[in-house]
C-alpha cells in the first residue's frame, strides 16, 4: 500500500445514468464503503421534485452519505452528491476545496441536469484523477463532457456492460468513442471505484 498512499485522496468520481439508472444506482452505490477516499457525484436524469426521493432512498441503503446537492455543498470524502433535477450541477474548486456550483442554461443534449456539464465543470478542479462511470441510459450524454475533460485530467471511464442496461445508449456512446477501460456490471464498477480510489 505505500506506493498508492501519496495518491489518495486526489481522486473524484463521476457518474452519469438516466434511463434505467435509478435501479442502477440502487445496485450500484450501496456496494460503496463509507470510507471512500473520494466524493462522488452523480447526475441522473429526473425532472425536478423526484430527485431528493432518490437521494434519501440511496442514502437509507448506503454506507456512503448521500444527499440531492445543494448550492455551496463543499465536496467531501464518502459523501455523494446526487444533482437536482431541473439544473446542470457543476464542481467548481474554491481556494482548497470543491463547491457545489447550479447553473440554469438550456437542456444540453436534451436533459437537464446533463452530465455533460459536470464533467467539463471538472477540467479546472485540483483533483490529480478523475474517475468516470457511465451507466444506463438513452442518448449520448456524458461522452462530449469526458471528451473534453479527458484533454485536461488524467481519467479511467468505465460504462455499464450492455447486456445489465435497461438502455444501452449512454455506455454505447462513450464506447464508440475509444475511452473506455472497460465494459463492466454495476458490482465490478463499485470494486473498481473502490479499488482506485481508495479507503480512508
Amino acid at each position: 500500500m505505500k506506493a498508492e498512499e501519496g495518491r489518495t485522496g486526489k481522486k473524484i468520481v463521476a457518474i452519469a445514468s438516466s434511463t434505467g439508472g435509478p435501479k442502477a444506482l440502487q445496485a450500484l452505490i450501496p456496494l460503496l464503503p463509507a470510507n471512500l477516499n473520494a466524493p462522488v457525484l452523480i447526475v441522473q436524469h429526473m425532472p425536478e421534485g423526484f430527485t431528493k426521493a432518490l437521494a434519501d432512498r440511496l442514502d437509507m441503503l448506503s454506507e456512503v452519505t448521500v444527499k440531492e446537492a445543494e448550492e455551496g455543498d463543499v465536496l467531501e470524502n464518502g459523501h455523494v452528491f446526487l444533482a437536482r433535477g431541473g439544473k446542470h450541477m457543476n464542481a467548481v474548486r474554491t481556494g482548497e476545496r470543491h463547491r457545489i456550483h447550479y447553473t440554469d442554461e438550456p437542456p444540453r443534449e436534451g436533459v437537464k441536469p446533463c452530465a455533460n456539464y459536470m464533467y467539463e465543470s471538472l477540467t479546472d478542479c485540483g483533483y490529480e484523477e478523475i474517475v468516470c462511470a457511465v451507466l444506463t441510459g438513452m442518448g449520448a450524454d456524458g461522452t462530449a463532457g469526458i471528451v473534453n475533460l479527458k484533454k485536461k485530467k488524467r481519467i479511467t471511464v468505465f460504462a455499464q456492460k450492455e447486456e445489465t442496461c435497461v438502455v444501452y445508449g449512454m455506455p454505447r456512446s462513450i464506447v464508440l468513442a475509444g475511452l473506455v477501460e472497460k465494459e463492466l456490471s454495476l458490482e465490478q464498477i463499485a470494486q473498481e471505484i473502490t479499488k482506485i480510489v481508495g479507503v480512508n
